[in-house]
């Protein structure tokens, strides 16, 4: 039940964030969203901002269950640039959450968000081991392809960059021309 409690309060809250944003989650509210007593979230979580870390480490585990490290380096790398601008725009609530300033100190979206980067980060050293991407720290390599996707994504959702505006390209484009720009015998 306690389970299932908490589930049913993490999707309330997700309900709100997407309608409202972070200003939106009370834990009143997700109380009343998933039908229990305006005191039964608390009992899962301390505070508004303990909620919201569960959300954000709740959302990291569940990208984390899209990736395939069988697919080819390549495949692997362009997908998960395009699936990151695709969440970012399509559920531009959680991604603002997730890498938005945290004051709360939890180990679990600790973990998952260093086990994002790390899978990243493994990603970038595959793509430069089969000679995709030049040689060099893969950790700020990681770094600029995903500050590519992240900006792009963000100039987008401002209709600052379009494939048939501002630009001339969408940020999937964007990310395909670094891709390019940087293979080593592109």
């Amino acid at each position: 039940m306690a389970a299932g409690t908490r589930e049913a309060l993490l999707d309330a809250a997700a309900r709100l964030l997407d309608a409202g944003g972070v200003e939106a989650v009370t834990l009143r509210e997700v109380g009343r969203q998933a039908g229990v007593s305006h005191n039964a979230p608390y009992k899962h979580f301390p505070s508004k901002e303990a909620l919201l870390a569960a959300l954000a480490t709740r959302e990291l585990e569940r990208r984390a269950d899209r990736d395939d490290p069988s697919s080819p380096p390549a495949d692997r790398l362009r997908r998960s640039l395009h699936d990151y601008i695709r969440w970012a725009l399509d559920s531009p609530a959680r991604f603002r959450l997730i890498f938005g300033p945290w004051t709360v100190d939890s180990s679990e979206l600790y973990q998952a968000a260093h086990a994002a980067h790390t899978r990243f980060v493994d990603t970038v050293l595959a793509a430069q081991q089969a000679d995709l991407l030049p040689a060099g720290d893969p950790v700020r390599l990681a770094a600029l392809l995903r500050s590519l996707a992240h900006g792009a994504a963000n100039l987008a959702s401002a209709g600052h960059l379009a494939a048939n505006g501002k630009g001339n390209a969408d940020p999937e484009d964007l990310v395909d021309d670094l891709l390019a720009y940087l293979h080593p015998r592109g």
